[in-house]
């Protein structure tokens, strides 16, 4: 059998034992993972709708903000703690859902809760999982109770065809400890050509049939076909919303008027997201529409999709969320040095979070608003 390929066709190369030396960024973790990933998943996770204009804006959007430093303030009890749903944050920075782990490690999402949990960090553990929710949340209690750190755990939530089987995935993850729902709107329809390796599937619904993914070319190509038909609807939510005690929190949104009917319906919290810019492009980037849903909702607002650096974490606080999310630099550093690569990481952006904030004046998190941007008249 011959030996998979990397994307600079050479064989794959396994994680490495340590944190390689050269990386100072979550940038480098992307160039050097590209070593450690099979071609087709690396072109699978770092590709974005069609012509990936939306996740050329992502970061674009996130790169025209200018910072506005006010030197003096005092540091000396400075800090990052929040409180986040009932639920303490040492810093504002979470793992977002991200699928198949073990495409770029075989520990997978064991990998990354452990370096989450160590390093403080929240997580939200996918239903695409490839180790099952149960053993996620167990090797966070094994890692809590080893160190004596903790960071909050939370499930995301595909919707399934029939209910029964959404409503076993949320009782399963009450029940496993999982501290809130979140629940995703925006990707239950969308193109994908990748197939998963042998080995890589959903372990959370292996008793599940699959929903269909395609159709043939002598039938409609969308419009009329179970995908559609079996997608979030309004109903779904009050339906959700009556049959779980723990925080819901809606992913997906980037309309204002939205926001506001989801948090009307009794969502606690909103992740503001295009998905990373995988499922439609040309759409707006989460930062540009932070500030109106910021204005038109008053509850906790996380961000995610193109996050990379400190400063990043600064601007989205700046104009109104209350943390972050990073997806992808997950698998990056997993793949690259698994759940040390994934601790590295994270120190990495909270370091330069915490650098950011000096420079400009922040002794907390509080202190991040709009003043810290700099307005071109």
């Amino acid at each position: 059998m011959s030996a998979a390929l990397n994307s600079l066709g050479q064989p794959v190369q396994p994680a490495a034992s340590q944190i390689p030396a050269h990386i100072a960024s979550l940038p480098d973790y992307e160039q050097q993972a590209r070593q450690h990933i099979e071609a087709s998943a690396w072109q699978h996770i770092q590709g974005g709708a069609d012509q990936q204009h939306t996740l050329a804006h992502n970061r674009a959007a996130f790169d025209a903000l200018r910072l506005l430093p006010q030197p003096l303030a005092d540091l000396s009890a400075a800090h990052t703690r929040q409180t986040l749903l009932g639920q303490p944050l040492e810093h504002p920075i979470l793992l977002a859902p991200v699928a198949y782990q073990t495409l770029a490690h075989p520990e997978g999402e064991l990998a990354s809760v452990r370096a989450a949990t160590a390093l403080q960090a929240g997580m939200v553990a996918s239903t695409l999982s490839s180790h099952t929710l149960e053993a996620i949340a167990h090797e966070a209690q094994h890692t809590r109770s080893a160190l004596q750190r903790r960071g909050p755990l939370w499930f995301q939530l595909y919707s399934q065809a029939e209910r029964q089987h959404t409503l076993e995935l949320v009782q399963r993850a009450e029940n496993a400890g999982y501290e809130a729902i979140v629940w995703t709107v925006d990707a239950s329809i969308k193109r994908s050509g990748f197939a998963l390796p042998a080995g890589v599937q959903a372990a959370n619904l292996r008793h599940i049939a699959p929903r269909p993914q395609a159709s043939s070319i002598d039938g409609p190509p969308l419009f009329g076909t179970p995908l559609v038909q079996q997608a979030p609807r309004w109903d779904e939510l009050r339906w959700l919303r009556a049959h779980t005690r723990l925080p819901l929190i809606v992913k997906g949104v980037l309309h204002p008027a939205q926001a506001r009917q989801l948090v009307d319906a009794g969502v606690d919290a909103l992740i503001i997201s295009n998905h990373g810019g995988r499922v439609l492009d040309g759409v707006v980037s989460p930062l540009e529409v932070l500030p109106a849903i910021a204005q038109a909702v008053h509850v906790p607002l996380l961000l995610d999709s193109g996050v990379r650096w400190g400063t990043d974490v600064v601007k989205a606080l700046a104009l109104g969320a209350s943390a972050v999310l990073v997806g992808r630099p997950q698998l990056h550093a997993l793949a690259c040095a698994g759940w040390l690569g994934v601790a590295h990481m994270l120190h990495l952006l909270r370091s330069e979070l915490e650098l950011a904030m000096a420079q400009l004046g922040c002794a907390t998190l509080a202190d991040i608003g709009p003043g810290i941007l700099w307005k071109n008249s």
